[in-house]
């Protein structure tokens, strides 16, 4: 009962709602000011044994994990990051310079500088990224909210990578998934290594969303908690059904890891012009958007190949009696 959803929307009605014009609580970034270059600010959390296994992978893994998830909630407003804020909690024993490897590898890959943070010593691993990010140019923030019936449902790219590389790296560990699949340099098939690679170092896509944005996008988020529960999120917000057809699976991944297995870090835009927006991304030398169904005007209305959607994805399983408001 509850679940993550119903805790965060329990606290997003405990606290103040927005002045008109900005987004708080309940899409992937605040909107924050009036105009054209307005602020965009998002935090995510990343803790050991939750969102990686350190059995599995680095600690630069983590570290690169926690900053790219908290970028591309800029990404998914159509934005750019301009710098992030990093605090870390652990045991005195954790190789903070390890850690911080991969914070800046992702930080400078992604053009987001880390300009300060915090730590503290705890029992366990907890990484927290603050992003500040902005959108100026062309229209506004995109949110979760703008899709409207007939609108095209597109996504930037296959998915089910992510979901894919954390089933090989467990196989492997195991010694049930052959080819050993470490977190160094390990051996296997291309496709495998891609898969592994992709759950250790996922990439927010900057171009992409900012392209999109600039396109005519009406609602976007990232496919962090899996494609059909990231989809639902934009149905909720926007009020509209879906009915999706064809999903883009990436090489090595399964139909069930494209559609829930989450963190592949694609983003999904819904748009009344997927001709120019695909254009777009041409132009801009992007991997084109592949088409992957319509909005609907019927709310209830959530379909893949004409049959209903099964509930696939992460949610963290807050309680309803474990968070006090």
């Amino acid at each position: 009962m509850g679940g993550e959803f119903a805790a965060i929307e329990r606290l997003r009605r405990a606290l103040p709602g927005p002045p008109a014009g900005e987004v708080w609580i309940g899409d992937d970034a605040a909107v924050l000011g009036p105009g054209q270059g307005r602020l965009l600010v998002t935090t995510d959390l990343s803790v050991a044994g939750v969102h990686a296994d350190l059995a599995l992978i680095g600690l630069d893994d983590l570290g690169w994990r926690a900053l790219a998830a908290a970028v591309s909630d800029v990404a998914a407003m159509g934005g750019r990051p301009d710098g992030a804020v990093v605090a870390v909690a652990g045991p005195p024993s954790t190789d903070l310079d390890l850690l911080y490897d991969g914070i800046a590898g992702a930080a400078q890959s992604h053009g987001c500088p880390v300009v300060g943070g915090d730590l503290s010593s705890a029992g366990d691993l907890v990484v927290a990224v603050t992003v500040a990010g902005h959108v100026d140019g062309g229209p506004g923030p995109v949110l979760r909210s703008g899709a409207r019936p007939g609108d095209a449902v597109l996504v930037t790219g296959p998915l089910g990578a992510g979901a894919a590389g954390l089933r090989l790296l467990r196989a492997a560990a195991s010694g049930t998934g052959g080819a050993a699949l470490g977190t160094g340099t390990g051996v296997g098939s291309g496709e495998d290594l891609q898969a592994v690679m992709a759950h250790r170092r996922p990439w927010a896509r900057l171009a992409e969303g900012e392209t999109a944005r600039r396109a005519g996008a009406t609602a976007m988020i990232d496919v962090s908690d899996g494609l059909l529960a990231d989809v639902g999120h934009v149905a909720d917000a926007s009020g509209v059904g879906y009915r999706l057809e064809d999903v883009p699976v990436a090489p090595g991944a399964t139909m069930d890891e494209a559609l829930g297995g989450g963190e592949d870090y694609e983003l999904v835009l819904s748009t009344p012009d997927p001709v120019r927006l695909t254009a777009a991304f041409v132009d801009a030398g992007l991997r084109a958007p592949v088409l992957i169904g319509w909005c609907t005007a019927d709310t209830a209305e959530r379909t893949r190949a004409g049959k209903p959607t099964m509930a696939l994805g992460w949610e963290h399983p807050w309680g309803e009696g474990s968070v006090r408001t």
